[in-house]
């Protein structure tokens, strides 16, 4: 089980909210936000959710807000992606040897999943993982998706604490922790463009 249906009743407040999204937005995605990239990839990143303009309008995960401008702009650098990121899911733009996922697959109310959406969502992660069978390494954007990675690959969160940069082996995969490519993290030097840079320089390595 790696992909929800398109109208998941698992989480409802993230059901009620995608509703008010339809209603507000027909024209937008409005809907879990499936993996982006071929499951024979050996790199696998899991962000948080869909942003509300991002990927919940867009479909694609990271498409269509900054985080994402950031993000394939340095896997495009890296050789983890080719052609040209235009915010748009129609760009043309193709995975090498990577794909995308969150920890919870509907965008929350102001960007804040709660504790109960985040394991419900779970299995789904968990889904993603299994159906990799090359899967190698696992990049994670933030505490939350770090925490929950964790605990999709049958470990303690408590035992594998969040650091960036921190690179950790659970079972077959080495699993990397970066801040996430947000705006706000960015726009207060809690992650900068270098030091997101030095951790995909660490995952080519891993991937080579």
């Amino acid at each position: 089980m790696s992909e929800p249906s398109g109208d998941c009743p698992l989480c409802p407040r993230l059901a009620a909210f995608r509703s008010e999204c339809r209603s507000r937005e027909p024209g937008w995605h409005n809907a879990p936000v499936p993996a982006f990239g071929s499951a024979d990839a050996r790199l696998l990143i899991v962000g948080l959710a869909p942003g509300l303009r991002g990927a919940n309008a867009t479909g694609r995960p990271f498409t269509g807000d900054y985080a994402g401008d950031l993000l394939y702009r340095t896997l495009i650098d890296f050789g983890f992606a080719t052609g040209e990121y235009r915010a748009r899911p129609d760009d043309g733009l193709r995975l090498q040897d990577c794909r995308i996922t969150n920890a919870v697959r509907c965008v929350p109310p102001k960007n804040k999943p709660e504790p109960a959406e985040i394991t419900q969502c779970r299995p789904f992660l968990e889904g993603v993982i299994a159906g990799m069978p090359r899967l190698s390494s696992i990049l994670v954007l933030g505490q939350i998706a770090h925490q929950s990675t964790v605990r999709a690959l049958g470990e303690k969160a408590s035992r594998v604490p969040f650091r960036h940069g921190g690179e950790v082996p659970i079972g077959r995969v080495i699993l990397v922790s970066s801040y996430h490519c947000s705006r706000y993290n960015t726009n207060t030097g809690v992650l900068t463009e270098a030091m997101f840079r030095d951790v995909f320089a660490r995952i080519r390595a891993l991937v080579a």
